[in-house]
């Protein structure tokens, strides 16, 4: 078998057997085919495609190219949720510890966040003494004694996809469904989880901008999923506007400890998402027959408190003080608090997320690249969602600004981010479709 030859097939339009691709990635994992042969068959599948088994195949031969997580011994149905990234999205510190305190077993792998988009890993280590580089052993004794933990992946897992992703970035491959697809579920698949929930994020904050673009990511994953063996559901929401009204990390923990003591209401997009995505664990779990019982028993774990206990068990055992969720505020202490005005009034017809999330990128809540170190405390606290009223007299934002260095910058791009109206618009719908197999 004979790399160029795999690649001419592919330029031809044609489909990729399991085995031919079980060699590519065996190849680009040892080195043994160059880059830039992979970036041309990178390339090729860009402009031809992949069928939904091809698209299988390639994902399988991903996931087991390195480390395979072996959660067989513990409890239950293993689930995970994952989010194809956004601005203000907190999710997994609300779903993980109430599906948790309704009997779920939730064994996690996160990232970390890049641009304007927020990473889990970020969030969960802007409380002190938490760590996420848990070795496996550790990781499974945690979820074994409480439900659920959230560590960083392993230096191992899917090797073949930190190679294919680093590529793809600097050779115009990022834009392709069965490239993304594939990326996404081989990581999740090689987390060792039985049952997925995908949160696909649609709009100016995410990478999939319209319906057909989300659609099309959603159900190929789904897809990938069920041809593995995987119950998978996908739900495809909205990031026109930050899901929740914090963006940045410790304050978006603080949004997150709110709405688990049940200072957020139901009419609230973070609340809406959350409970959404965390009935359809519960119903892929087996523990709901459907989203009114998976609702009637997250209300419950909410309103009794039983959801936040299991998040301060988790970062107890991954490091933190008991007590450390007792005063979120000090963890959002910053030199200056600044407020956004903006020259006129009107109704916020619609909002940049992407512009949101880049403000308090600048800030120092995010990065520019990975190697960048970012400041837990700082980023901004939305006052105004899409379809209300902002008088001139009144705040569309906070700042939450340690270094003032790009403060202007910040609040101008925030400025940018909001086109106001003299009219009401209708309130956008934060879902969209769900996608299941």
């Amino acid at each position: 078998m004979r790399m160029v030859d795999l690649i001419l097939k592919k330029r031809a339009g044609g489909a990729h057997t399991k085995e031919e691709l079980a060699y590519i990635m065996k190849g680009l994992v040892d080195k043994s085919i160059p880059d830039y042969q992979i970036s041309a068959w990178m390339m090729a599948i860009c402009f031809q495609g992949m069928g939904e088994a091809e698209t299988a195949y390639l994902t399988e031969a991903m996931w087991h190219s390195g480390e395979v997580v072996d959660l067989s011994d513990l409890p239950g149905v293993k689930l995970d949720k994952h989010s194809t990234g956004g601005v203000g999205d907190t999710t997994t510190l609300v779903i993980a510890p109430l599906v948790a305190a309704c009997g779920g077993t939730v064994a996690k792998m996160s990232g970390r966040g890049l641009g304007h988009t927020g990473g889990t890993l970020d969030k969960l280590e802007s409380i002190p003494g938490v760590s996420i580089n848990v070795d496996i052993d550790s990781f499974k004794r945690i979820v074994r004694q409480i439900g659920l933990c959230v560590i960083g992946q392993t230096g191992d897992l899917v090797p073949a996809d930190k190679t294919m992703y680093a590529l793809r970035d600097v050779t115009g491959t990022v834009e392709s469904i069965p490239l993304i697809a594939s990326s996404v579920m081989s990581k999740k698949l090689a987390a060792g989880t039985d049952a997925i929930v995908l949160d696909v994020k649609m709009g100016s904050g995410a990478f999939m901008q319209t319906l057909d673009e989300a659609r099309e990511l959603a159900k190929t994953m789904v897809r990938i999923g069920e041809h593995v063996g995987r119950k998978t559901v996908a739900v495809i929401t909205d990031m026109d506007q930050p899901l929740g009204l914090a963006v940045g990390n410790a304050l978006e923990v603080r949004e997150a400890v709110e709405l688990l003591r049940g200072k957020i209401p139901e009419t609230d997009p973070l609340y809406e998402v959350c409970m959404l995505l965390a009935s359809h664990m519960l119903i892929l779990g087996g523990l709901a027959a459907n989203e009114q019982e998976a609702g009637a028993k997250l209300r419950v774990a909410l309103e009794s408190g039983a959801g936040l206990k299991k998040l301060e068990a988790m970062l107890v055992s991954l490091g933190a003080a008991p007590g450390c969720l007792d005063d979120m505020d000090a963890l959002c202490k910053t030199r200056r608090q600044a407020p956004v005005l903006l020259a006129e009034a009107g109704y916020i017809e619609a909002m940049e997320a992407n512009r949101i999330g880049s403000a308090a990128q600048i800030l120092g809540a995010g990065r520019a690249k990975k190697t960048d170190s970012i400041d837990p405390a700082v980023g901004l606290v939305m006052h105004k969602r899409q379809g209300d009223y902002v008088a001139k007299d009144e705040p569309l934002a906070t700042l939450y600004v340690n270094d003032e260095t790009r403060l202007e910058e910040a609040a101008a791009l925030l400025r940018g981010a909001v086109r106001l109206s003299p009219e009401q618009p209708a309130r956008a719908p934060m879902v969209h479709d769900v996608i299941r197999a």
